[in-house]
């Protein structure tokens, strides 16, 4: 049987906000990245800024990605805040 999991990682604040820096999850049918940010923001606390005001980027398998982009089994996904210049 193969592995039917997500590998989903944080940087920046978002790893010391959420408090981790990487879950494994189950994989779903055709899941995009957007699907997993709305399942890890129902989580609320912390997590329901991955819905919020603040954008989120994504990349799988260390590409960028937008919420639409479908992740399977086995993705390394990835969530961070953008970087702003200053």
């Amino acid at each position: 049987m193969t592995d039917q999991t997500l590998t989903v990682r944080f940087f920046a604040r978002l790893r010391e906000e959420l408090g981790t820096e990487q879950l494994t999850l189950p994989a779903e049918k055709n899941q995009t990245a957007g699907d997993l940010l709305a399942v890890l923001a129902s989580r609320g606390g912390p997590w329901a800024q991955l819905q919020g005001n603040q954008p989120v980027m994504i990349a799988i398998n260390q590409a960028m990605a937008k919420p639409a982009a479908a992740v399977k089994a086995g993705d390394e996904v990835a969530f961070f805040p953008p970087v702003t210049g200053g």
